[in-house]
């Protein structure tokens, strides 16, 4: 197994999905059927395995498993010696505070003395220091929403993406802690054989990202507005321009960041662009 790079992915829910979706647009094919905790890919030397999410710290600290992708919020919680390699972009949510709807706010004070339920107690504890707070903490696993209203506690410390699931159970949310989303982590000593597959990986995984913030557009301008417009359109080092077969007019291809997407085509509408085509990147190696 050593000419092999072991990945523990989560074996099930929307961080498993978005990993294998990402290795997959990496080129990487494999097999990971219902229920298997292991599989091995047949066109890249990787070898999966399939763990709960709060284990895979735990495994890529010890060296069973050589990288893990992980939400940041658990490798932070149980601070084990890991490496974040990258930040992947996806899974995106945040730990908050959350209060009953119906009790005021004034800020992060109002939580001296109170009571908060949470599933990341070391998080919300060096939160509360760093903000000279001190609070009683209690570690709960699952269902943290409910802690108020059965009496547990006067607040709660959960994970928030929509924060649908706070209204629905009275709850508000006042103040985020940690902003989270899927990583990358390694092991800190990883051979120098297992450390080149890693880079080879990582080379695809930023090709598909890139691919993913940018587009592709092309467009017809007027030569008369063509140092304005490509101005506005750098690409990855210069836009290229063709010559029309209507005379004055020249068509331009070039690479917008999604960011900035919007803004740059009100630009080139102004400067006279017509026939704009917005073409999406599969990948993009910069």
């Amino acid at each position: 197994m050593n000419n092999l790079l072991r990945i523990a992915i989560q074996k099930s829910g929307r961080l498993n999905e978005d990993s294998l979706k990402l290795i997959k647009e990496c080129g990487v094919k494999f097999n990971n059927g219902t229920g298997k905790l292991k599989s091995t890919a047949t066109n890249f030397p990787l070898e999966f395995l399939f763990l709960r999410d709060d284990d895979i710290p735990g495994y890529v600290a010890d060296g069973v498993a050589d990288i893990g992708i992980v939400g940041e919020n658990v490798s932070v919680e149980k601070e084990k010696h890991v490496l974040i390699t990258k930040r992947l972009g996806f899974s995106k949510c945040r730990l908050s505070l959350a209060i009953p709807k119906a009790k005021a706010y004034q800020g992060p004070g109002d939580f001296q003395g109170v009571s908060v339920a949470t599933s990341y107690p070391k998080i919300l504890s060096n939160y509360f220091k760093e903000k000279n707070i001190v609070a009683d903490i209690h570690e709960i696993s699952g269902s943290v929403e409910i802690a108020p209203s059965i009496g547990l506690a006067d607040a709660i410390c959960d994970i928030v993406s929509s924060g649908s699931t706070l209204l629905s159970n009275g709850l508000k949310e006042v103040e985020v802690i940690f902003n989270s989303e899927a990583v990358l982590i390694e092991y800190p000593d990883l051979a120098p054989a297992k450390q080149e597959i890693l880079q080879q990986l990582l080379f695809r995984m930023k090709a598909v990202q890139a691919g993913k913030n940018n587009r592709y557009i092309l467009l017809n301008a007027p030569n008369d507005n063509l140092d304005k417009i490509v101005a506005v359109l750098p690409g990855m080092k210069s836009p290229t321009i063709l010559p029309l077969a209507m005379s004055g007019w020249s068509s331009v291809h070039s690479v917008v960041n999604e960011d900035a997407f919007w803004e740059v085509i009100e630009q080139l509408k102004n400067l006279g662009a017509q026939g704009i085509l917005v073409v999406p990147i599969e990948k993009m190696i910069l």
